[in-house]
């Protein structure tokens, strides 16, 4: 057996060219970790991050970029249960996807769900846990509230928006153009606004005669937090998981405590493995059940071979997807 595998490897902080093939050691699992054969790996906006050298890994995390993969049990590590080589499953992971192996931490892997091949199952663990945690955990929606998502047309907005719906919200969403807001539509969101040539805040306003929304989930901060509070209703909550605006916002607090908001927000890379844990059982128990019936799926908008990761980063860049970019080894 081959001891080593292909990689990719961020050569220095840059454009997508700094992502080369190379041949690295195959990682071994530690105690408690589970070795996966990588059939498939998710890009997501992260990883660019950390390719301009903007986001570094975590203490003790893989260099290598990647944060969920699909693939292969090949091997457990000490004290691991439930899993046994040759089990199909995806992972979330801090590093390393990448990858022809890859090392997870054991609660962080579920069974790939039934009807769904591993492209699909790769394009799962991040955005999934991702909107669960923050949608229905931090933002308490429950059925018959509303919800606001921004870059509705991302692999985070679509699985938001399915998923808000499969859990009978009222959702609405923005996005960039004609044809990304159809897409929006098309897959639950009752209206989706082109925020290039219309004001959400208004728009959403009209849609909800005035009330505004429950929640926010918003990837945008900068000057959209402002008009993220005007938008909600009494009693909303603002939920922040990006900053692709910029960090840093002015805001009246007036409005917080007239309208009792709550403002909050989460990263998820760097948080233990027991709140993985809790995430990915919660995600087990509510989601699985909707992906196995199919009244939620990934949207896969593009495959690359794992060699050409820079190829995938150039269209996440572009922003011209709709869903998610897959890497296949």
């Amino acid at each position: 057996m081959n001891p080593n595998m292909i990689a990719i490897e961020i050569r220095a902080p840059g454009d997508p060219e700094v992502l080369v093939p190379v041949e690295r050691p195959r990682p071994q699992p530690a105690a408690g970790d589970v070795l996966i054969k990588v059939a498939a790996a998710g890009v997501n906006r992260p990883d660019v991050l950390q390719r301009r050298g903007r986001y570094p890994p975590p203490p003790g995390a893989s260099d290598i970029p990647g944060l969920e993969i699909a693939g292969t049990v090949e091997a457990v590590g000490d004290g691991v249960t439930g899993w046994t080589p040759g089990d199909a499953v995806c992972a979330l992971v801090a590093g390393g996807g990448y990858a022809e192996y890859c090392v997870a931490p054991a609660p962080q892997c579920l069974p790939v769900p039934r009807g769904l091949d591993f492209v699909a199952a790769a394009a799962i663990p991040e955005t999934f846990f991702t909107v669960w945690t923050n949608v229905f955990d931090r933002g308490r929606l429950k059925a018959r509230e509303s919800i606001l998502i921004h870059g509705g047309s991302s692999g985070i907005g679509t699985t938001a928006i399915q998923l808000a719906r499969a859990f009978e919200a009222r959702v609405f969403a923005t996005a960039g153009s004609a044809e990304k807001c159809a897409a929006c539509e098309r897959l639950g969101a009752e209206r989706c606004v082109n925020y290039r040539d219309t004001d959400f805040v208004a728009a959403i306003r009209e849609l909800t005669g005035g009330a505004g929304v429950n929640v926010v989930l918003d990837i945008v901060a900068g000057d959209y937090v402002a008009k993220n509070l005007d938008v909600l209703a009494v009693d909303g909550r603002l939920v922040q998981i990006g900053v692709l605006g910029g960090a840093k916002a002015e805001i009246n607090v007036g409005v917080i405590m007239q309208k009792r908001l709550i403002v909050t927000g989460s990263t998820l890379r760097a948080r233990p493995v027991s709140d993985k844990a809790a995430i990915a059982a919660a995600v087990r128990e509510h989601v699985w059940p909707q992906l196995e019936s199919g009244a939620v799926k990934p949207i896969i908008h593009a495959t690359f071979p794992l060699r050409d990761a820079a190829g995938a980063h150039k269209l996440m860049e572009s922003s011209a997807h709709i869903g998610k970019i897959v890497l296949i080894t």
